[in-house]
């Protein structure tokens, strides 16, 4: 098979890109891949598969078309280390521990998109998760509440409290 991006060289690296259902797939040689700066493997760079992450994820790309204040979080520094927020997102790996706190707000998002949420939602043992069971439910029922609230529906509220304060005092009875 023949390079897509030079047409002269074989292709010895494939990629295969699904998004919405549909498969792209993508061959380039060797030299096209280094000089789009991919490392290849058996090279001395080695191959990243965070580059490769970033890339289907668009991680670094993600910022390109907003505005300057949105595109912050690749300006933030960490005091600590002194590593920024694109360097992370090459190398896929934090310098310390105070990364969390300089660059947390660009993780929110970056971890909704790749784990489709921001809080974990594993699942619950059956025997000795009644305890977790109700805090969801009272979690979930108090944001219904708040929406309540916003709303001006104080009588749906109203029974949304109550229901509230039967859990919580089940809760404390366990």
């Amino acid at each position: 098979m023949v390079c897509q991006e030079c047409g002269v060289r074989p292709a010895t690296l494939h990629f295969t890109k699904i998004v919405n259902g549909e498969k792209t797939e993508f061959h380039i040689c060797e030299n096209c891949a280094r000089e789009k700066g991919e490392l290849i493997p058996g090279t001395t760079g080695g191959f990243s598969i965070h580059s490769l992450l970033s890339g289907l994820l668009d991680l670094e790309g993600a910022s390109k078309g907003k505005s300057s204040a949105e595109a912050k979080p690749h300006e933030v520094r960490c005091e600590e280390c002194g590593m920024t927020y694109g360097q992370f997102s090459k190398l896929g790996r934090f310098g310390c521990s105070s990364c969390y706190k300089y660059f947390d707000k660009g993780l929110d998002p970056l971890i909704k998109r790749v784990h489709g949420s921001t809080s974990h939602v594993g699942k619950i043992p059956k025997r000795a998760g009644a305890k977790i069971r109700f805090k969801r439910q009272i979690d979930e029922l108090k944001e219904q509440l708040q929406k309540a609230i916003a709303q001006e529906e104080f009588e749906s509220a109203a029974e949304l409290r109550d229901q509230i304060r039967k859990l919580e005092k089940e809760l404390a009875q366990e």
